[in-house]
């Protein structure tokens, strides 16, 4: 979609549609909200919806980024600790390897 073509009331409400989607725990949406609409919010001429677009903008990225630490710091403890939780290990893997038992 080109948001050059798109009235400044629905990309507001665009905006704040994927600013809500990712509460449902999609970090992705925060992530590409706060991309697709950086231009509109801070680089266009100013406009009365603006300043809301900003906001949305910017809290999308603070989500966004609090989600990728939060990932990033999990697998990290995971990977370093695994073999060092045994069984809590093997039983919170998506993935278990076949072997011996």
């Amino acid at each position: 979609m080109d948001l050059a073509k798109v009235p400044n009331e629905k990309k507001l409400e665009l905006c704040k549609w994927y600013f809500k989607a990712g509460f449902a725990c999609l970090p992705f949406v925060w992530a590409v909200n706060a991309l697709w609409f950086f231009n509109e919010g801070f680089r266009r001429p100013e406009y009365q919806e603006q300043k809301q677009i900003q906001r949305y903008v910017i809290f999308s990225a603070i989500g966004a980024v609090l989600w990728l630490i939060i990932l990033v710091s999990w697998i990290a403890a995971f990977q370093i600790n695994r073999v060092n939780w045994d069984e809590f290990a093997e039983r919170i893997s998506f993935i278990i390897p076949l072997g011996l038992p």
